[in-house]
């Protein structure tokens, strides 16, 4: 990696660490300020939530086609801008029409940010430092959250919807940083040429897909992100916080400490973690996560089995949202690493955007699914399907592992490559992955 490469990399980071921050001023309060400061109610609260899943799943299938064709650096610059305007949107809406079109503004932003940010990490590095470079983000992204709803806790005032202007007048800003930053990132003439130049596969929006879906290694991997984002994140905010309070008697405070444990899992063992995995196979260290899951998720269930022992199920439940830290550290350096590389360069975007969509789907799916059993009061089938779910995870990676090139499994086992890969129409077979390892 040559130092204007770092450089880039770096500024972009920066920028999404500081939007993270604005993003933890106004995220853990959003539901509160819609239903209760101003006054929509509960109902329209869970609309403005599901707002942002619906918005990210309409702008995101056409999403990687523009990052190829365009470039991430204008489609971030875009995303931050849009953001900006929804979340100062949301902090102005007094009225159920104005607060659903500035969720869905921002939640719209957000979603073509990722795969933008995604896709310039992937070119400001090399398959060898590619799993680092992500690693940095997660923890940068999560150390940002969590300073920020830290101090937007000390700052948010119920009582006024003034103080939440002032808590989305941050956020708006901090999104604006991140355009700024990502707009004033000056990357080497070559990635940025190899993974523009549109290809036959890229012109059409419907070719790459059908790239994307003939290519069976990244169709499995689609699959165990689903299964991965649906038995973690889909989850925090709708069944096991359902759990925790019904089940195991865990109060509204102690699941904040049990959040702030999840948090802290991840900031302090981010890189640890990532010595130890980095030169291991990603297949298997993602086999392993399910297994980790698979503890927190029979942690979480032990919780509702001490009848009377608040202390007891407080503990229990701390200890999973700590072990879902966990597992979060070690696929950071893994999946989406593992995308890019699967990724042709023409089709680079549409492979990011891709994987965010399954993200998407997955966060969609998992509350309405969490939701639908808690209120039905399923908890005991509800755990058991979720360690079900996590020895899937299991499963399902070291399945793809079997179609995974060792290059591909582990970059470090062969020498570092290019920035981005040579530019090809369409992704290559398995076998001739192997042959060209072999070589």
């Amino acid at each position: 990696m040559t130092t204007a490469m770092g450089a880039a990399l770096r500024r972009i980071q920066l920028g999404n660490a500081l939007s993270a921050f604005g993003n933890g001023f106004t995220v853990p309060f959003l539901f509160v300020y819609v239903a209760q400061v101003r006054d929509l109610g509960a109902h329209t609260a869970g609309l403005v939530l599901a707002m942002f899943a619906v918005a990210a799943l309409v702008v995101l299938p056409f999403t990687g086609r523009v990052i190829d064709r365009r470039g991430p650096l204008s489609v971030a610059v875009a995303g931050a801008i849009a953001s900006a305007v929804g979340s100062l949107g949301l902090g102005l809406a007094a009225s159920e029409p104005l607060v659903l079109a500035a969720a869905g503004v921002l939640g719209a932003g957000m979603a073509v940010i990722q795969p933008a940010l995604a896709t310039l990490i992937v070119w400001c590095s090399s398959p060898a430092t590619r799993s680092r470079a992500f690693a940095t983000q997660f923890f940068l992204s999560n150390l940002g959250l969590g300073v920020g709803g830290l101090l937007g806790g000390l700052l948010v005032d119920t009582s006024s919807p003034a103080g939440f202007v002032r808590l989305f007048a941050i956020d708006a800003v901090m999104f604006l940083v991140l355009g700024a930053a990502v707009a004033t990132v000056r990357l080497p003439k070559g990635p940025v040429l190899d993974g523009a130049v549109p290809t036959e596969a890229s012109e059409g929006g419907s070719g790459g897909w059908r790239a994307l879906l003939g290519h069976r290694a990244m169709v499995q991997l689609c699959v165990l992100g689903f299964v991965l984002f649906f038995a973690c994140y889909g989850q925090f905010e709708s069944g096991l916080s359902a759990f925790a309070v019904d089940v195991a008697h865990v109060s509204p405070a102690m699941l904040g400490v049990a959040l702030a444990a999840n948090t802290a899992a991840i900031v302090l063992a981010q890189f640890v973690v990532l010595k130890l995995v980095e030169r291991r196979r990603r297949s298997r260290v993602i086999a392993l996560v399910g297994l980790v899951w698979t503890v927190a998720w029979a942690v979480a269930g032990a919780a509702g089995l001490v009848p009377g022992s608040e202390v007891m199920g407080t503990a229990a439940i701390v200890s999973a949202y700590a072990l879902f830290g966990l597992g979060e550290a070690m696929l950071s350096p893994t999946v989406a690493p593992l995308v890019a590389d699967l990724a042709p360069s023409s089709l680079l975007g549409q492979y990011n955007a891709a994987f965010s969509l399954v993200k998407q789907l997955a966060l969609a799916v998992g509350p309405a699914i969490g939701g639908l059993m808690a209120g039905a009061g399923l908890y005991g089938a509800y755990i058991a399907g979720l360690i079900v779910c996590s020895l899937g995870i299991s499963v399902l990676a070291l399945r793809l592992g079997g179609r995974l090139s060792a290059r591909q499994d582990n970059p470090l086992r062969g020498a570092a490559g290019p920035s981005v890969p040579a530019p090809r129409s369409e992704p290559r077979s398995e076998s001739s992955a192997a042959v060209t390892t072999a070589a």
